[in-house]
């Protein structure tokens, strides 16, 4: 069972698509989305997934109530903070980096997912933290994904 997980889309439609057919390529069970998607037309470019999207709100997502309109579509859209239970593991979900360090040391989830740095990150701290990077580009100029198998919690990065 795989998890498919972006960040910082950025309206980047491109590359979302890219990224959705990655995703359905891949099989995954679920798609996280750790924020800043900024329009609702960003959330539309994901409604051609085969799995439903868990997504938190960035610090660039301006247009709240458009994206939640959207996410009625494709998934769930929270706050700040998204439990998930998938395959047996429990994830937390959060766009800012200072949040995802203490939780996953508290030890109450398998996975710890952020965004908003556009860096890639994936270490253990008594659980997973992963941020997959920026899907967008435009910061750094790469546009990536990850994937994680849910059993043995291996990450992938993909180049999209």
């Amino acid at each position: 069972m795989k998890l498919g997980v972006l960040s910082d889309s950025h309206d980047n439609v491109p590359m979302i698509n890219k990224a959705v057919e990655l995703f359905n390529r891949e099989g995954v069970e679920l798609v996280i989305h750790a924020g800043d998607f900024i329009a609702p037309f960003a959330v539309s470019a994901m409604s051609n997934l085969k799995c439903r999207v868990v997504g938190v709100f960035g610090n660039n997502d301006g247009e709240r109530i458009g994206i939640a309109k959207r996410f009625e579509a494709v998934g769930d859209i929270h706050p700040n903070l998204a439990n998930v239970e998938i395959g047996g593991r429990k994830i937390a979900a959060m766009h800012y980096p200072e949040l995802a360090e203490p939780i996953a040391k508290s030890g109450e989830y398998d996975i710890v997912i952020y965004g908003h740095t556009h860096e890639i990150d994936a270490r253990q701290e008594g659980s997973l933290i992963l941020n997959p990077g920026e899907t967008g580009g435009w910061t750094t100029g790469r546009c990536t994904v990850a994937t994680v198998d849910l059993e043995s919690l291996a990450v992938e990065i993909h180049d999209l």
